[in-house]
Parts: C-alpha cells; sequence; structure tokens
C-alpha cells in the first residue's frame, strides 16, 4: 500500500558558511544528527517510509524484541534487516527490556554476533512501569562492556554526575532521558542537561520522552548533539509528516544552537536605534 508521499530526501543548497560540522560516534561520521528507532509502526513500509524522510543516518533496533535473522518469524513478524538499507543507515542495536546488567551484557553480545557491529545502546531498566533508568546496573555493564571492545552510547538519567561517571568508564556517547520513555512530556529538567552538557566531555544525546517537533528543538538548543526518537514519530497521528517536522526541528535547533541567543531580559529593548528620532509636536517626550 502506497502511503503517498515521495521519500526522496529534498536536496537543499547549503551555503559553505552555513555547514555543520559532523557528529561523531565511536568510528561512525554523521552528517544527522537524528537519530531514529523502529518500533510501534503499523507496518515496515511505514518504517521504512519515516526513517527515509527523518533523514536519519543511525536507527535503533531493539534485539529482544524483533526478527534479526532475516526472512520471517511467526514470533516476531519479518525481519527489520529486510528493510532497512544497511548502506544508507548505521543500524545501532539496543537492549531495551533488560533490567539487569547481566542480560544487558548478552544481548549486546548477541546483537554484535547477529549484526556485526560493536555500537549498542545500552539501557538497563529499573523497573517495567516507569522505564528510567538503574544507574547501578547502568554503571556495571557500561564497565564491562567497553571492556570487552564494544562502543557503548548509555541511557541514564539527566543526573550530570552520573553522566561523567559514565563518560569515564568509556561510553562514547551519554544519553540522558528527557522524560519517561513514551511519555511525550519533553525535557522536563532543562537545566540538568545544560549542566550534564559542560561536565561531560564525550557526545550527549537527548534520549526519550520526545513528543513533538519544538521538544527536538529545545534539546538541540541546549547544545545536545543530538536527538533520539521513536514514539514521537511512530505514534502520532500521521507518522511521515511528524518525520519531517523532526528532521527539520533538528536542524533549526542546532542553527539556532551555534548562532546564540540572545539574552533574555525583563524589559523591551527596541530593535531600532533611539537617537535621531523626530519628535511629533505636543508630544510629552518632545524636546
Amino acid at each position: 500500500m502506497s502511503h503517498g508521499i515521495d521519500t526522496t530526501p529534498l536536496a537543499r543548497a547549503v551555503p559553505a558558511w552555513l555547514a555543520d560540522e559532523p557528529l561523531r560516534i565511536g568510528e561512525h561520521v554523521f552528517t544527522s544528527r537524528l537519530f531514529v528507532g523502529t518500533g510501534k509502526y503499523k507496518d515496515v513500509e511505514e518504517t521504512r517510509a519515516a526513517l527515509a524522510i527523518s533523514g536519519t543516518q543511525c536507527v535503533t533496533v531493539a534485539v529482544r524484541r524483533v526478527n534479526l535473522g532475516g526472512g520471517s518469524d511467526a514470533a516476531k513478524g519479518p525481519s527489520l534487516l529486510d528493510a532497512l538499507d544497511r548502506t544508507k543507515h548505521v543500524i545501532l542495536p539496543n537492549t531495551a527490556g533488560c533490567y539487569d546488567a547481566a542480560s544487558a551484557i548478552r544481548t549486546a553480545q548477541l546483537a554484535r554476533d547477529v549484526l556485526g557491529t560493536k555500537l549498542v545502546k545500552l539501557e538497563v531498566l529499573g523497573d517495567p512501569k516507569t522505564l528510567l533508568p538503574d544507574p547501578v546496573g547502568t554503571l556495571e555493564a557500561t564497565r564491562e562492556l567497553v571492556q570487552q571492545g564494544f562502543d557503548v552510547l548509555v541511557y541514564t538519567s539527566d543526573d550530570p554526575r552520573l553522566g561523567v561517571r559514565l563518560a569515564e568508564l568509556g561510553a562514547v556517547a551519554v544519553m540522558p532521558a528527557g522524560s519517561p520513555i513514551g511519555s511525550g512530556q519533553g525535557i522536563l529538567n532543562p537545566h540538568a542537561i545544560r549542566i550534564l552538557l559542560e561536565l561531560v566531555q564525550v557526545p550527549v544525546i537527548v534520549d526519550a520522552g520526545v513528543g513533538t517537533a519544538s521538544d527536538v528543538a529545545i534539546a538541540m538548543e541546549l547544545g545536545a548533539a543530538g536527538v533520539l526518537l521513536n514514539t514521537g514519530i511512530a505514534s502520532a497521528r500521521e507518522p511521515l509528516r511528524m518525520a519531517a517536522a523532526m528532521r527539520d526541528a533538528c536542524t533549526a535547533g542546532r542553527q539556532a544552537f551555534l548562532a546564540g541567543r540572545i539574552p533574555r531580559k525583563l524589559y523591551a529593548n527596541a530593535s531600532s536605534p533611539l537617537e535621531g528620532l523626530i519628535h511629533a509636536a505636543g508630544r510629552p517626550d518632545a524636546p
């Protein structure tokens, strides 16, 4: 079934002075700073179309929840590998659904064996209701996976000190939650994210809780290296239209960060200079 939308990426002429440096994660270099998940879409075709429209170059795959073996699996459905063009997308396997370090480590090892990649998005969750990260298990799994040679992008809370410790253990990216996974609440604590950005010396990618394009723009305006999202696109009323919105918001937020916003002020500050004004006769401010 056709969605009636041309998913061919739009060609955009970008002036040299407007160009941005690429994002480097481990051995990979990305020009898109939007990372997109592959869950919750209605079918494989919609997944493929949304990824193409979003412009993402890195897609996440939940190793424990999808068929990675190729072909079709009765329990997990068609293989995502059949839907993804690996010449255009770097696959980032994640350990979603793991609630202790040991299971997360085993899942990462399985992904490396099947997909042939040392990239892993590490998730060690505390409980199935909140899906918040377990800090102790996350530290333990990060330490072990780094020692095994993985390039670990680690999902964590917005605690700045925890982010620092994860980076010190060797994570190639720290991924603080903007708000709980799938909640659509946006970035609840931008102050913590801002502090984390100052302290952590590896790329910081805001992950989880994105509900709409403005959430992406805010994350990028704070200085995040990128944003990872899934539900915000897949569960939108029109996922393909939202994919385009998220793409543009990521670019706009990044350019705004690079440009530098004006300071916030309590009172008005006229755009035009006041010197040399011609005052109307009879006005209280007339000379």
